[in-house]
């Protein structure tokens, strides 16, 4: 369920640029409010609400451990995963008309669809939402504390991260994982 809504939370910037378009459109009549109104306003505000809520208990309230772990190196890969998003986001935006039921049925069906390959695949990784949250997205190859053996993890933190730095990381997978800030030395 926890990967539902990481999923979810990839797309709030999504959701939220078609909510403001809805009720602009609503505000000006340009559609009327109707029952199919309502549900896209309640369906969007839905959605928004479950990837926030999804992000909170991924990054706040995750009953992972933290491992202390020594970074050996880091590429900041940021801009490899997220530019080809916003693209989705303008389409859906701009083109949708949610206003007719065939087009909010396509909506979810395309919705559902995405999330299916999302989830599978555990491209947790692939999240704007971070970004703009100011999290930046590194592959980092580290070591355990005390230890010497390398692994590799792709890791979301706020800031840069620093070569020979010791960190205390929540892992999930090999593709999402968080920098515990807080209790970094």
């Amino acid at each position: 369920m926890k990967d539902v809504l990481l999923f979810l939370s990839a797309f709030i910037p999504m959701y939220v640029l078609i909510l403001l378009k809805e009720v602009i459109e609503l505000v000006n009549q340009n559609i009327e409010f109707n029952a199919l109104a309502g549900l896209v306003l309640v369906f969007l505000c839905s959605l928004i609400a479950l990837g926030c809520l999804g992000l909170f208990l991924e990054i706040g309230h995750s009953s992972k451990q933290s491992i202390e772990i020594v970074i050996d190196k880091a590429q900041n890969i940021t801009d490899r995963h997220f530019l080809g998003y916003f693209s989705l986001f303008v389409l859906f935006a701009i083109t949708f008309d949610l206003s007719r039921t065939c087009m909010f049925v396509v909506f979810i069906a395309i919705l559902a669809m995405i999330g299916v390959v999302y989830v599978k695949n555990k491209l947790f990784y692939i999240n704007p939402f971070l970004n703009i949250l100011g999290y930046n997205f590194y592959k980092i190859e580290y070591h355990k504390k005390g230890g010497k053996q390398s692994e590799n993890t792709k890791i979301f933190f706020r800031g840069v991260v620093k070569i020979g730095q010791s960190y205390f990381v929540k892992v999930k997978d090999e593709n999402f994982s968080f920098v515990d800030r807080d209790r970094h030395n």
